[in-house]
């Protein structure tokens, strides 16, 4: 049984054991939770602990990649300049959208303030400062107090600018750089792997809190969550027919057949690389050369996850909305730039992994508390499955939209 299956039934166990207590034993509750209590809380600092080295080690390894891959012709740097601004869209959609969702369909007040009285011990987030104030904050003046402080807006923009300088370093010194930041996200990444492997003991202590605390409520609000997030995930990865049809010039029909194949594999698995066959196998009945489709749709495994920053965005709102956090005009717009950023390093995990080393950035970016990420990621399987089926439609979607401005390149050079 893979390790997201344990975590999601440890969830429903604990909600249905801690509903079942609060229920038939009531006088049971406060022994129970004072057990529970600290087992969920150390979990979750294990989970959190992880955070701040792995955001770092895949910024740079996955800047350094990138930059590498754009290197290597004009074809796959087209690629990338496409992949970026495409995930830049991704995050605006999830600025835009989710609030939307959230005031047509709100989340129960009763089953929202439930859900707070719950998870106990979240962090309170300082008020935003003076925008002048903020932005000169950026800059972190000292990155290791950034870093234990949290500050991931400051430890992003120093990765970045690590990152890139250290593809202008020699070549040598770069490979030495790079394999030092890949050994230390090799090995966070294990760790990682530990705390997941305990994951249904901590989930289930969190989770028996909250159905002790929250009542069934609080599978309403899990559903309601769900509903939300695949919602978004879902609008954004619909743009892949239009930016087919519009962008490439292929026939709705057409684009719809090739790339059904690969929607039912990624469906089934999960998994946008054992989806790479029946993706080719698609370009190529959109009449997209091998040696396009060779290049790009691998490319576009490595380094793009089109779902990423809309639904890695549409979690840290939805958690804000959650805690009556504020969102203006300007958090949404750094909200945007961070899960655009983060996505970046993030492409080549698990979607256990990723959901917290992508998501947590944002959500401290937003003021959102890191905390209930804890219970979300157990039932990310859900979610994960509209990631992977809008991934590979936009794979198959930029790669015949690719294909067709190489051609045009290659009949303006013969012209």
């Amino acid at each position: 049984m893979s390790s997201s299956i344990r975590i999601l039934l440890a969830l429903v166990a604990g909600l249905a054991g801690g509903i079942a207590l609060a229920a038939w034993a009531p006088a049971a509750v406060p022994g129970t939770i004072a057990v529970a209590e600290p087992i969920g809380h150390a979990w979750l600092n294990a989970l959190q602990m992880t955070i701040v080295p792995l955001v770092v080690s895949l910024l740079v390894t996955g800047v350094a990649a990138t930059a590498e891959a754009a290197q290597a012709g004009r074809l796959a740097g087209r690629a990338i300049a496409l992949y970026v601004g495409l995930l830049f869209a991704s995050a605006v959609t999830a600025a835009i959208l989710t609030p939307l969702f959230l005031q047509l369909a709100p989340l129960p007040a009763d089953s929202a303030a439930a859900l707070r009285a719950a998870l106990t011990g979240v962090e309170a987030v300082p008020p935003t400062p003076p925008l002048g104030e903020f932005f000169a904050s950026i800059v972190p003046a000292n990155v290791i107090k950034a870093a234990s402080e949290s500050a991931f807006l400051s430890l992003i923009i120093f990765a970045l600018v690590f990152a890139f300088a250290l593809t202008r370093i020699d070549a040598e010194l770069r490979t030495l750089l790079t394999r030092v930041f890949t050994a230390v996200r090799e090995t966070m990444l294990v760790v990682i792997g530990w705390v997941l492997w305990i994951g249904p003991v901590g989930v289930f202590a969190l989770a028996l809190l909250v159905g002790a605390r929250a009542g069934s409520g609080a599978f309403g609000a899990l559903v309601h969550y769900i509903l939300v997030v695949v919602a978004v995930g879902g609008c954004w990865s619909l743009f892949a027919y239009p930016l087919a049809v519009f962008g490439a010039r292929v026939r709705l029909g057409d684009y719809a057949r090739a790339s059904l194949p690969a929607q039912a594999v990624a469906i089934s698995t999960q998994s946008s690389l054992a989806s790479l066959p029946a993706m080719l196998a698609g370009a190529r009945s959109l009449g997209v050369p091998v040696a396009t489709a060779g290049v790009t749709l691998p490319l576009a495994v490595a380094i793009f996850r089109a779902t990423g920053p809309a639904m890695n965005f549409a979690v840290a709102i939805y958690v804000a909305t959650w805690f009556d956090r504020p969102l203006d005009v300007t958090t949404l717009a750094l909200g945007t730039m961070v899960a655009t950023l983060t996505s970046l390093g993030s492409v080549s995990l698990p979607g256990t992994v990723s959901f917290v080393s992508a998501i947590a950035p944002v959500a401290a970016t937003i003021g959102a508390p890191v905390a209930p990420l804890g219970l979300l990621v157990a039932v990310e399987t859900i979610p994960d499955i509209m990631r992977t089926l809008g991934n590979v439609m936009m794979d198959v979607a930029t790669t015949a939209l690719l294909a067709r401005d190489a051609l045009k390149q290659g009949e303006a050079q013969l012209g």
